[in-house]
């Protein structure tokens, strides 16, 4: 499950961006010489003295430099705070430098490695799934720059720290009917390989991200369920948006006995044939476990003869009769 949320196939310990390293260094360097926090954009230089009987007015020159436009997604790191939100973006951007690729500006699969290392989860927990999803992340082990930044604003954290202080909270959000509502709808677009152009899951990572997104609230039928997708691969080829969509809604409104399910309604037509293959596998198990008790039973009739010392073998009955005299 770490390579579905994340797809890293051969995660290293001597990993690093040693360009986002760099540059981080650099963005220390200007907010050390910065001019103290007033801004860095306006110089007064005051040429001339006020006269001292008023009778001249002094001349100032204002000198303003206009900062360059920001590229796309791109932040201010002359700007410590967010206005109203008391956080820093340079030092968002400072930990995403920690991370990102050296050719591409996103953290991809060794960067998403480390980050996750370094806020002490395992890639493959449901606690990843949620950052992801508050991050708004288009793709699998990818966070873009607007993604990170954005996400961290929307958490409300700028450090490490910070991020792993607000899991408790996202978790408890996840469990609200809306969000959860929300955080499922997202994880089937997060697990499409959005480079294949894919329309629908394939059934492995299907499988894989059920059992993620229902970590917290598992229900009562989706290990039946799981199993029957697993058991029955070559008619279970992927997961199309409507099939992943419409399960929750069964969750919640068909019953752990199934009794309440009609073909009638519309269900996907994958549904019709869990049902069966459900209802099947009960019909096997009822009858297993009535032979099961038979079974008991005739030993236990058995056990009571040989207690009360009645002889059952039939051998041993001729023997007896022969001793008598018997034929």
């Amino acid at each position: 499950m770490g390579q579905c949320v994340t797809k890293c196939k051969n995660p290293t310990s001597s990993l690093g961006s040693k360009s986002g390293e760099k540059d981080a260094g650099k963005s220390h360097g200007k907010k050390g010489g910065g001019g103290g926090g007033t801004g860095g954009g306006h110089k007064e230089d005051s040429k001339f003295p006020a006269d001292v009987n008023g009778t001249k007015s002094p001349e100032v020159t204002v000198e303003t430099s206009v900062a360059p436009p920001l590229s796309s997604g791109e932040v201010r790191r002359d700007e410590p705070e967010c206005k109203g939100e008391g956080l820093s973006l340079a030092r968002i951007e400072d930990m995403f430098l920690c991370y990102k690729d050296e050719h591409e500006d996103a953290i991809l699969e060794e960067g998403m490695e480390r980050f996750c290392d370094d806020l002490h989860v395992d890639p493959a927990e449901f606690k990843v799934l949620v950052l992801a999803w508050k991050f708004q992340a288009a793709t699998m082990c990818k966070f873009t720059r607007k993604e990170f930044v954005e996400g961290c604003r929307a958490i409300q954290a700028d450090s490490l720290q910070g991020i792993c202080l607000r899991f408790s909270a996202l978790m408890e959000e996840s469990r609200g009917e809306e969000s959860f509502k929300d955080l499922y709808r997202f994880t089937f677009q997060f697990g499409l390989d959005a480079d294949e152009g894919q329309r629908s899951l394939q059934r492995s990572i299907a499988i894989a991200l059920w059992r993620l997104v229902f970590t917290l609230d598992t229900p009562p039928v989706l290990e039946r369920w799981l199993d029957f997708l697993s058991e029955n691969p070559c008619g279970v080829r992927g997961i199309s948006r409507d099939t992943w969509n419409m399960f929750l809604n069964f969750t919640q409104s068909i019953g752990p006995d199934l009794g309440n399910y009609s073909e009638d309604e519309a269900w996907p037509s994958l549904f019709d044939s869990f049902v069966e293959w459900e209802t099947e596998r009960r019909r096997r198990e009822r009858a297993e476990q009535e032979e099961r008790r038979r079974r008991e039973e005739e030993q236990e009739e058995e056990e009571e003869l040989e207690q009360h010392g009645v002889e059952t073998d039939p051998t041993t009955d001729c023997m007896e009769a022969s001793a008598w005299g018997g034929p």
